[in-house]
């Protein structure tokens, strides 16, 4: 078993400032599990037997882009792709406009543009769509992403500080959009479908990175190492399926075992090739797929139940929202001071396709 380490002897990048958004639709979980009723009882075996998932999912709230109606409703793809370009614009332009505005620059400022999102389609690129509404230079470079799922926060991150330190200087925007809700499909009677319509979510998120910290402000965070592990023979673990009305979803019921015997392993690896070790972390920023991934990364990584405090917090009031849950997770991370001078460095991880595991190794922001 080997992972796939990325380092530099360069600069290193710095998260330098930081914004989430959410859609405008608050359900709460009697109001998901009511929507689901009217989708599945009487049509699907499982329903019946799943419906306890709503309490059990560790999710209170979440906020979706449609109100609940409308997922009860018959779409088709072209629909619903038509619903996710609209909402995916408004939400980056309010994610990219706060993170630029908590930086203290402009959309002219950005010289590299990176957009990550696994749960629509646009061509042009949503990037692009973007340039449309905010006043970014004609020559910034652009990087659409697509198909990395849940991981998607954690590798965007890392493919955004590698892009940094590659240019010296420039500012590169990270933008990480997933609109899960829009992907539920009421021909699709699965195990599966169930229990995504019981933890998606739908959120974005928008940093800024540069090896070269503002003037007047301290970098949030250092992006010290980034890596990733892919299992073999593990296509049909998570992903999606390509339907006629849409993307279907793929969990395999196996990913907690998986965390649960392999992860610690896999870690350590990455970490010993970045001179550090679980002992010596300040703490972890994951992404919390769900209330039974996030217990088996604590047992794996040897942590006290409970202690993914955060993460559980996040999953609580706005469900499973793919790439960018973590960063949910890291902006309260930040809030709460846990990324500090004498702390140590934290470990970014987050699970997706592939199958994989992503690690950014992330450490205080400091302006030298």
């Amino acid at each position: 078993m080997s992972i796939a380490v990325q380092t530099s002897s360069r600069a290193p990048a710095r998260l330098l400032a930081l914004a989430t958004a959410s859609p405008p639709h608050r359900v709460d979980k009697e109001m998901a599990r009511e929507g689901a009723r009217r989708i599945f009882q009487g049509r699907s075996e499982h329903f019946d037997r799943m419906w306890q998932v709503f309490d059990t999912a560790g999710i209170d709230a979440r906020q979706v882009c449609e109100p609940v109606d409308w997922y009860v409703a018959k779409q088709d793809w072209t629909g619903r792709n038509q619903r996710f370009l609209a909402h995916a614009d408004d939400l980056l332009e309010q994610a990219a406009t706060r993170c630029l505005a908590n930086a203290g620059l402009d959309a002219a400022n950005v010289d590299q543009i990176i957009t990550v999102c696994s749960t629509g389609i646009a061509t042009p690129s949503l990037d692009a769509r973007l340039l449309q509404r905010m006043k970014f230079r004609r020559d910034v470079a652009r990087l659409p992403i697509f198909g990395l799922g849940c991981a998607g926060g954690v590798t965007g991150l890392a493919r955004a500080a590698q892009l940094a330190e590659a240019r010296p200087g420039s500012r590169v925007l990270l933008l990480v959009i997933e609109l899960c809700s829009l992907t539920l499909r009421q021909s699709d009677l699965s195990k599966s479908n169930i229990l995504a319509t019981a933890l998606f979510g739908d959120g974005a998120a928008a940093a800024l990175l540069s090896t070269d910290a503002l003037p007047d402000r301290a970098p949030l965070l250092t992006v010290e190492a980034s890596g990733e592990h892919c299992w073999p023979d593990s296509i049909d673990v998570m992903g999606w399926s390509v339907e006629p009305d849409g993307l279907g979803v793929i969990f395999s019921r196996d990913i907690p075992g998986i965390v649960r015997s392999e992860m610690r392993t896999i870690a350590d690896q990455f970490l010993v090739a970045n001179d550090a070790s679980a002992e010596t972390l300040g703490g972890l920023i994951c992404h919390p797929g769900g209330a039974k991934v996030v217990e088996a990364i604590e047992a794996a990584m040897e942590r006290e139940p409970g202690s993914l405090d955060v993460e559980r917090a996040v999953l609580r009031d706005f469900g499973n929202m793919s790439a960018a849950t973590v960063w949910f997770v890291l902006e309260r991370r930040l809030a709460r001071g846990d990324v500090r001078p004498g702390g140590g460095s934290h470990l970014m991880s987050a699970l997706g396709p592939g199958f994989t595991l992503s690690f950014c190794l992330v450490g205080p922001g400091h302006s030298a």
